[in-house]
């Protein structure tokens, strides 16, 4: 199977003793860079996918099958394993074991459910609202079952912590442990001490959405079973500043000789595989020589 290696590879991470940065990842060219630099993972996330593919903010107007489609344009283009943000399945537990079979076969390493009431209901005046636990622990049984490649890495995901506090958060995560999932992820973690208690709460793996202040630590996390911590969004925001800066200098009379922050030919060429392609073009449609 061609995407085998690369959830084995996260899965050696999710069992190994360090903590690594995900590259924040939006298109094939955006992974193809992150792996020549070096991270071990990708991260694709809802909120990413949803400008990269509509232009529009992070409300939960994109659909699945665009998201999966956006996910297996960035697995295609090479061996990085990816690491999805499928928010809540984008349904109930039958939608979620849809999202699980598609985003299997677009080739994703790793992906999240949440347990957060999506998309905002009427009335919620921009709260954030979680399903119940037994709801949510419901969607992770649904994610295990629709997986057919063991290797897949199937995470729940929850927000519990900055809605409803680290009791409720402690059961929630004990809740998606039992149900069979391979990590957690949290969001809203601000201390040591919170992490400590959810760390020891449970015995698989975790994920971060950030860790600043006291957290910001990767030996302390790695201890606490901290495998994942993401860094934010940074890379398709200052693709889109560049794309904008560029345009408007072209717009206000730049030359194009003249335009700052351009990559030269070289870098072009090797970001897109050209001698991947000159390759097969010397092979497969050179003229025979005399």
């Amino acid at each position: 199977m061609r995407w085998q290696a690369r959830r084995e590879n996260f899965r050696d991470i999710l069992e190994g003793d360090t903590c690594v940065h995900p590259g924040s990842v939006f298109d094939p060219m955006s992974a193809r860079i992150a792996e020549d630099i070096g991270f071990e993972v990708g991260m694709f996330a809802g909120s990413v996918a949803s400008m990269a593919v509509l232009g529009a903010p992070d409300l939960i107007v994109l659909t699945l099958t665009e998201f999966a489609a956006q996910a297996y344009r960035i697995n295609r283009a090479g061996e990085l394993p990816l690491l999805c943000d499928a928010d809540h399945g984008y349904g109930n537990a039958l939608n979620v074991a849809r999202t699980v079979e598609e985003l299997e076969n677009a080739g994703v390493a790793a992906l999240t459910i949440e347990d957060t009431e999506l998309p905002a209901p009427f009335g919620a005046n921009g709260k954030a609202r979680l399903i119940s636990i037994d709801e949510g622990a419901g969607k992770m049984r649904a994610a295990i079952a629709a997986r057919r490649d063991s290797a897949l890495v199937i995470a729940g995901r929850t927000s519990a912590m900055s809605i409803a506090g680290l009791d409720d958060t402690v059961l929630r995560i004990q809740a998606f442990e039992a149900a069979g999932v391979d990590a957690v992820f949290l969001t809203g973690v601000t201390s040591r001490a919170e992490l400590d208690r959810l760390s020891n709460s449970i015995a698989i793996p975790l994920f971060l959405a950030n860790a600043k202040g006291e957290l910001a630590d990767k030996e302390y996390l790695a201890l606490r079973r901290v495998r994942i911590v993401l860094q934010g969004h940074m890379p398709i925001m200052a693709a889109m500043k560049a794309a904008h800066d560029t345009l408007k200098a072209l717009r206000d009379g730049t030359s194009p000789d003249k335009l700052e922050g351009v990559p030269d030919g070289d870098f072009i060429k090797r970001i897109t595989r050209g001698g991947d392609y000159q390759a097969m073009l010397d092979k497969y449609l050179s003229a025979p020589e005399d």
